[in-house]
């Protein structure tokens, strides 16, 4: 049965995965929540700042895979993952297009670290007006606003973009070509990623461990998992592949599954965590444990990835926001698979964007700031097995059981039937030795060992003729 599963669990056509793979039926969910600052003013002074979480704004995206051709004679499979998204009001807490958040000002933090230590350029910038934070629609954050600062900038260098925003271009776009194998040589090869945009290694970090690209891309996992593995997964956003381990056994609709989450190892310190030192692109880069700075592919932008609310980080991040509360329930990422078929049947991936502030030499705006990883927003992207699928899944776990049990019901039908001759011989054997060993009367022992009896008690007390045996019939001597 397992064989049989390796060579069905591949991503060539006609396979029992590769349909849903290139348009997976589940539903999937984006929720985006927001950090409004309440403080503006006492931050700019260097007080703490204060923040209230605003959401969900959920969308439903659709994903599918573009373009798939198959590669290298059919052992790997080239695809585009091209993902749209549609707002859902009734499951948002209100309008995007009307909600404002006061937070950081993005496109201008990344602009006054991009000329610090230029006082020419650092000069231009504050004539030009450069703000700390900034007044945003929801919306605006997300899909792109038109910035000030940027337009101004650009005048002089084109190559500038002058939208911004948190998912701006991501709407109905991809991260580039990926090339998969497909697992028909190697089942533990099936959705891993061979290379993105061409490329087998990244270019962002500064060792070779660092910028390894493992494991899958989220989508597809190899089936028969042991608990004991590690799964790799590669993802653009972080520009790096993370890893989780097991946690524990968990159904999803009648399902089976391990569930597979990131330990803090992940995000881990170069102290806590030695390999980690290539995510270092300079001292300044290694904040600490649960935060992974990757301004080095977002154009030099101060932005800090973490687990949202600082999960899994050191305690000191989330004591110096006012409104912090990181919890297990609510801000962990984690992945429920099916250990035979390695399909997904839960899954939530959590992550949040923050900003390094810190005091620039050449901005007054900046001079009383403390240094602070602000929060910016995190998003929750769920999915859970639709109700066909489940049916699907567990049709063919059943068939599974069905056949890798067979020869347990073989050997459980013989053991049952060897169990009943036994019985039926040491029966045999008893009604046997009850039959040798029962006494028998004078009159049943003379019926049953012949046919004949005495013809009268005159003759047989002849004193003459001695006893006299008459040969005559039972039937005759009662008539």
């Amino acid at each position: 049965m397992h064989n049989r599963l390796k060579k069905e669990i591949v991503l060539v056509e006609g396979s029992r995965v590769f349909e849903s793979w290139k348009n997976p039926p589940p539903p999937v969910y984006m929720e985006y929540f927001f950090f409004n600052i309440t403080n503006v003013d006492e931050v700019l002074l260097g007080a703490k700042p204060k923040v209230q979480q605003v959401g969900p704004y959920t969308y439903r995206e659709y994903r599918y895979k573009d373009n798939v051709s198959m590669v290298e004679n059919g052992t790997m499979v080239s695809a585009y993952n091209t993902k749209s998204f549609v707002f859902l009001r009734e499951k948002s807490v209100g309008d995007p297009a009307v909600d404002i958040i006061t937070t950081v000002n993005i496109p201008g933090w990344a602009v006054m670290n991009k000329v610090k230590g230029n006082f020419f350029k650092s000069l231009m910038v504050n004539a030009m007006g450069v703000e700390v934070f900034t007044n945003r629609t929801v919306q605006g954050l997300l899909w792109g606003y038109e910035d000030a600062l940027l337009t101004k900038v650009s005048a002089s260098q084109p190559d500038v973009e002058t939208t911004f925003g948190l998912m701006y271009k991501k709407n109905g776009s991809n991260d580039g070509e990926f090339v998969y194998h497909t697992g028909v040589n190697d089942y533990m090869d099936y959705g891993r990623v061979e290379t993105w945009k061409g490329e087998s290694q990244l270019t962002f970090w500064k060792s070779d461990h660092s910028n390894s690209i493992n494991g899958s891309d989220g989508s597809a996992f190899h089936p028969l998992l042991d608990k004991k593995e590690r799964i790799y997964i590669f993802t653009p956003d972080l520009c790096r592949t993370i890893y989780m381990d097991f946690e524990k056994d968990v159904k999803v609709k009648g399902i089976p599954a391990y569930r597979f989450t990131p330990p803090r190892s992940v995000l881990a310190s170069k102290v806590e965590n030695p390999d980690n030192a290539g995510f270092c692109v300079t001292p300044q880069e290694c904040l600490g444990t649960g935060l992974l700075k990757v301004s080095p592919c977002r154009k030099g932008a101060p932005v800090v990835a973490s687990f949202p609310h600082f999960y899994l980080g050191e305690d000191k991040f989330a004591e110096a926001i006012d409104g912090m509360s990181p919890q297990r329930e609510h801000h962990q990422t984690f992945l429920d698979l099916n250990p035979t078929t390695g399909i997904i049947v839960r899954a939530n991936k959590r992550a949040q964007i923050n900003i390094l502030l810190q005091r620039i030499t050449g901005f007054p705006k900046t001079k009383n700031l403390k240094e602070t990883i602000f929060p910016v927003m995190f998003l929750n992207e769920s999915v859970e097995i639709d109700d066909n699928s489940a049916a699907r899944v567990q049709k063919l776990l059943l068939i599974s059981n069905l056949v890798s049990n067979f020869p347990l019901f073989i050997v459980g039908l013989g053991v049952i039937m060897l169990l009943i001759l036994i019985v039926l011989l040491v029966k045999a054997r008893r009604q046997k030795n009850e039959v040798k060993t029962k006494p028998r009367t004078a009159q049943t022992s003379a019926e049953d060992d012949t046919s004949y009896s005495p013809v009268s008690n005159k003759d047989k007390d002849d004193p003459q003729n001695g006893a006299y045996i008459g040969l005559t019939s039972k039937s005759e001597q009662q008539a």
